[in-house]
């Protein structure tokens, strides 16, 4: 079976990126199975209803979720609801709306899809959050009996180190398990030793012409002057499409191959 991980949608530019690209892709590398970034994907911040039934008509199976996942309230509903294929951090603290794993069925058997958020992101690096590493620990535990033919872990973070570590931490327990939210893509996409395909960040979908997606002025100009400015998203120039292509056999749960996909058009 072939997965295939979008990086960050940033925001309108990443979508029409995504809408572009996406069919050949799909085509070109006998897809299955289509799986995506989405916690940027209005307007930069979170993902409203209205975008999430388009990333769905699009052909993205599944939204895996970040630190702006429950930025848009309307969202939470379908975060709430296990058969709707969208996610936030399963290490939120207790009491946070939205669940952080649900099974994606296909019609080679279930994948269990999991997101994490590393301890340091961000604006959000001061708020209390649960340990990755346990998390996920008590997820595979709890769901070790149930059926399934791969499991697929998005790891959310700033740091390398974190976003490094939990490849090997998780080696031999996951088909896959994925970096995001640089939006800049790591030269270092393997099968690890235990059948575990990793990359410590995957890229972004939109302008490449920005910086992560927001304009350059803004950005110089806050670090020029010190002074807080809201961020604008870059609405013209080249586009860039970044995915991690994984090659699953279903009856191990195991990665054969892995290959990162990133085209530039404009």
């Amino acid at each position: 079976m072939n997965i295939l991980y979008i990086g960050d949608i940033m925001g309108e530019l990443g979508m029409q990126t995504v809408e572009k690209l996406l069919p050949e892709i799909r085509r070109d590398h006998n897809v299955d199975v289509v799986i995506a970034q989405a916690e940027n994907t209005t307007d930069g911040k979170g993902i409203s209803l209205a975008d999430f039934a388009r990333l769905r008509k699009m052909g993205i199976d599944f939204c895996t979720g970040g630190n702006w996942s429950l930025h848009k309230e309307e969202i939470i509903q379908a975060m709430n609801d296990p058969v709707q294929p969208i996610i936030r951090p399963a290490n939120y603290l207790e009491g946070t709306p939205g669940l952080g794993y649900k099974y994606l069925k296909t019609i080679k058997g279930d994948i269990l899809v999991v997101s994490l958020l590393g301890q340091v992101v961000g604006r959000d690096s001061a708020k209390p959050m649960n340990n990755p590493l346990i998390t996920i620990d008590d997820i595979l535990q709890s769901q070790k009996d149930v059926a399934k033919i791969a499991t697929v872990v998005n790891f959310h973070g700033d740091y390398s180190s974190e976003k490094f570590v939990i490849g090997r931490y998780l080696d031999g327990r996951a088909a896959l398990v994925v970096g995001d939210h640089w939006h800049v893509p790591t030269a270092d996409a393997m099968v690890l030793p235990g059948g575990t395909a990793h990359i410590t960040d995957v890229g972004m979908c939109g302008s490449i012409d920005s910086c992560l997606g927001v304009k350059f002025e803004v950005i110089i100009g806050r670090w020029k002057t010190g002074q807080a400015s809201r961020n604008q998203l870059e609405e013209a120039g080249r586009l860039q499409f970044n995915a991690i292509l994984v090659d699953v056999d279903v009856a191990t749960g195991k990665a054969q191959g892995v290959e990162h996909i990133r085209r530039i058009v404009g």
